[in-house]
């Protein structure tokens, strides 16, 4: 279940009602999943092949295909990162900056666990530590980024509107040199 934590004050947000709620009050989607539904070999597998990948994609059809037709996705796809992910650190590097994206980015979490780092306009920056089970679909243009927690590895679910997927614009905020 996602914990949320308020950079600027600490504050902890914990709880599936409390965090669906504030993650609305800042547009953010919050959806929770079932992981238990995938197979037991899959459950807690950071490890995939492309099989395994379609198995995942197969196991939460409705719920992607209910998701995608509320919210204009017309693309989705597995993405697994893990310890054996080529040039995992440079990877990370990449993501663990803050940008913007024309279209919303959306992540279905089936294994591991990372962090949404996002910029609320009144909370500032806040952390969003997602588990097996959480969805969480950030804005358009609104500035974030996405990293690993300390196991780092994940397997999630992306979803796209647009066939290419989305691009990062890189956003420089010096007030995020401040909530680090």
């Amino acid at each position: 279940m996602a914990v949320i934590q308020i950079r600027n004050t600490g504050e902890v947000i914990k709880g599936e009602a409390e965090v669906r709620a504030f993650l609305e009050s800042q547009e953010v989607l919050y959806e929770y999943w079932n992981p238990e539904k995938l197979p037991e070999a899959l459950q807690n597998e950071c490890h995939l092949n492309d099989e395994n990948k379609e198995q995942v994609l197969a196991t939460f059809d409705e719920e992607i295909r209910s998701l995608a037709e509320r919210r204009g996705y017309k693309n989705w796809d597995v993405i697994a990162l893990n310890e054996d992910t080529p040039d995992l650190d440079a990877l990370l590097k990449k993501f663990e900056q803050v940008h913007t994206h024309t279209e919303d980015e959306v992540r279905a979490i089936t294994a591991g666990s990372g962090t949404f780092v996002i910029k609320g306009e009144e909370t500032g920056y806040f952390d969003v530590n997602l588990s097996p089970g959480d969805v969480i679909s950030v804005p358009v243009n609104i500035p974030h980024f996405f990293t690993l927690s300390e196991e780092r590895q994940v397997v999630a679910v992306r979803l796209f509107i647009d066939a290419e997927g989305w691009v990062a614009h890189k956003f420089d905020d010096p007030d995020f040199q401040k909530a680090n």
